[in-house]
């Protein structure tokens, strides 16, 4: 497995490597925020996830999915297709044989200790925090750069912490980072009380979970005034314990006359949500349009486009889509949570 990416584009200067899913349009938006400016960035990304092609910044790949790479900005930690499970089944007896998360730690531990990042920054504390920690532990890297640990919205914490057993877990992780972002103060409170010191906390405050957005570039480029519009931007279609697909399904054919002529993006969707779908009615789903991961810069248009963005919730922090929605002319439909109330209001 090739350890690291040769030579560094600004020699001598800061080195950032950021662990997350590198599929993810808001790990993007955070790496592009230093688009052009002399930063060595690096990107591993969680097993079983891969950037797209076009994205251009050096990227570790812990999946095979068969794809020809660019040398130039990825490195593949399998060579050839190898699937754990297989793997496991096919070993040969009382051998034990490593899962791919283990392969994924001691590569990463490695190209640490290889390229020695000044930064280490996780985006999010399951499971990117977690790994780094335990990779950090395992491989001794504490000596090796600050780690900057992002928690996401309200999904990392809210629920977890309910559970005495993850609690236990998630502790130690917080209180080992150097420094600690969240996009809502009610983070810090949790993190607080399970034992995070106050220097450990970010000292600009909140910050949303794509780094930044672009008020002013977004408000320049609306397409008509908002109330002509007839697009419903529903950016995350989930069925899961941060959100219940089913209401918001039942309101579309509740208000489905009333609303034309309207067209619906779902902009990503996963399996439960996707199966409930084919049980809306026919009609509604010609006028609905199913995508699988939406560039941001694509997702962005669309937003000035829209004259409403659709994002119900169970637990959330401030969901980085009512920031860009407001900011493009859009109308958030979000759950009043009291995470979210106290920003709107």
């Amino acid at each position: 497995m090739s350890l690291s990416f040769e030579p560094d584009p600004h020699p001598g200067r800061p080195r950032i490597l950021f662990v997350g899913a590198s599929e993810s349009t808001h790990t993007h938006a955070w790496i592009n925020l230093l688009e052009g400016e002399p930063f060595n960035v690096q990107v591993f990304g969680l097993p079983g996830t891969a950037p797209p092609d076009s994205w251009q910044v050096r990227t570790y790949v812990t999946v095979y999915d068969g794809r020809a790479l660019d040398p130039a900005t990825r490195k593949r930690l399998y060579p050839a297709n190898r699937l754990a499970r297989f793997v496991k089944w096919h070993a040969p007896r009382g051998r034990r044989v490593r899962t791919v998360q283990e392969d994924a730690k001691l590569w990463l531990a490695r190209i640490i200790r290889r390229w020695r990042p000044h930064v280490v920054h996780t985006l999010g504390l399951e499971p990117a925090g977690e790994l780094y920690f335990s990779a950090r532990q395992q491989y001794g890297l504490d000596d090796i750069g600050k780690w900057v640990l992002q928690l996401r919205g309200g999904s990392d914490l809210t629920l977890p912490i309910q559970d005495p057993e993850r609690r236990s877990v998630i502790a130690p992780v917080l209180c080992a980072c150097d420094q600690l972002l969240a996009d809502n103060p009610w983070n810090f409170e949790i993190v607080r009380a399970m034992g995070v010191r106050d220097e450990q906390l970010s000292r600009i405050g909140t910050v949303p979970g794509t780094g930044g957005i672009e008020i002013k570039s977004l408000a320049d480029t609306w397409s008509g005034a908002p109330s002509s519009r007839r697009l419903i931007i529903w950016p995350k279609v989930y069925e899961g314990p941060w959100s219940k697909v089913l209401p918001a399904y039942e309101a579309l054919k509740l208000s489905w006359e009333r609303l034309q002529p309207c067209e619906v993006y779902m902009l990503s969707m996963n399996s439960e949500a996707r199966t409930h779908y084919w049980t809306l009615p026919e009609h509604i789903r010609r006028g609905c349009h199913l995508n699988e991961r939406v560039p941001r810069e694509d997702v962005l248009n669309l937003m000035t486009r829209a004259r409403v963005m659709l994002a119900p919730s169970l637990v959330d922090g401030v969901p980085n889509s009512m920031y860009e929605a407001m900011a493009a002319g859009a109308l958030p439909i979000v759950s009043p949570l009291e995470r979210i109330r106290p920003v709107v209001e």
